[in-house]
């Protein structure tokens, strides 16, 4: 594969109040290492949803059969293909440990979709530790969300 196929990208997600019961408004962002950056925000929805959204995105601006380093401060997404839950969830008919229905499943499915399509080496990164890359996509998901709550 040449260079030009090879991708380094930050995402992140964001939510208003997470822990309270309902959607909340929420942002997403990637930042590409060539400079690019997208975003966007949900009126009604989950930190992990957007961390979810974030990385799909990022995947979406890249084309099949790249290869993609996608660096992400959530262990979530990140631990969802490193430990490779899916075969789990798949085996137990898409429920997870308790038994329950795998929550965002739809999300799960377009982003393992995507990443099947691609190279994608998965880099988990702590998140505001200082890495210019992950507070800048950080500040891009917040600033989306509040566009958004401004809007309203």
């Amino acid at each position: 594969m040449g260079e030009d196929m090879a991708y380094e990208v930050y995402t992140d997600g964001a939510c208003r109040n997470n822990q309270a019961p309902g959607g909340q408004l929420g942002g997403w962002a990637c930042v590409f290492v060539d400079g690019r950056e997208y975003s966007g925000a949900d009126g009604s929805t989950t930190n992990n949803r957007m961390e979810l959204t974030a990385a799909i995105e990022a995947l979406k601006h890249t084309p099949r059969q790249a290869e993609v380093t996608l660096y992400s401060d959530s262990a979530y997404v990140v631990n969802a293909f490193l430990q490779d839950w899916f075969t789990g969830w798949e085996r137990k008919g898409w429920k997870n440990a308790k038994g329950r229905p795998v929550e965002n499943q739809d999300l799960w499915r377009e982003l393992r979709t995507l990443s099947a399509q691609r190279a994608v080496r998965w880099v988990k990164v702590k998140g505001h530790a200082g890495n210019p890359l992950n507070e800048r996509a950080d500040a891009l998901a917040v600033q989306a969300m509040n566009d958004l709550a401004t809007t309203r």
